[in-house]
């Protein structure tokens, strides 16, 4: 059975899976989920790893940063995203997360939630606003995984569509519109 975590900054749950689907990774070779990503950096917002994605010509995911370089299961791991609005966005935009096995032997994990946690309406945010998402990202204990990919994006939850990486050459993502932050190993 598949989950939804739906995660902001105070906010945990789970529920039925919905939302931006593409199939999980097979870890066959050449399959970017397999790549060696970057190793994860832990810190402060004043330590964020840079992005650079643009997404739609809407939005900058300029970088993020994790509050640990590993995840335990049970335990959750902070995750900050820095955006940078570049035009007005649709009302129904939502930050997509999938969480996702290096190996592709567990289901998918999906942290939708809206940009910044709902506190405001996205089509609120004007050109040039920095926005700060957080969420959180647990995973079961008793999963045996060796690490975890997380790929974000931003999906219109109205027309059902992920906003597309206009410079795909120069981000780490999957080819489907998902930027790879980083690899993450899961410590026992």
């Amino acid at each position: 059975m598949r989950h939804l975590l739906l995660a902001s900054a105070t906010l945990l749950a789970v529920g039925p899976l919905s939302g931006c689907i593409v199939p999980a990774p097979t870890g066959e070779s050449g399959n970017p989920a397999s790549a060696p990503a970057a190793q994860p950096r832990a810190g402060a917002a004043g330590n964020m790893v840079r992005v650079g994605a643009n997404l739609a010509n809407k939005v900058e995911l300029a970088g993020y940063s994790l509050d640990a370089a590993s995840i335990t299961p049970g335990q959750p791991l902070k995750v900050m995203l820095g955006l940078r609005v570049i035009e007005p966005l649709p009302e129904d935009t939502l930050v997509f997360v999938h969480v996702e096995d290096v190996d592709g032997r567990m289901e998918r994990m999906n942290v939708d939630h809206r940009v910044a946690g709902g506190q405001v309406s996205a089509s609120t945010y004007k050109k040039g606003d920095a926005v700060r998402d957080e969420f959180q990202v647990v995973i079961n204990p008793g999963m045996e995984v060796r690490a975890i990919n997380l790929y974000v994006g931003l999906w219109n939850a109205t027309t059902d569509e992920r906003f597309k990486l206009t410079n795909p050459d120069t981000v780490r993502n999957d080819g489907k519109d998902r930027v790879l932050l980083a690899q993450v190993p899961v410590t026992p």
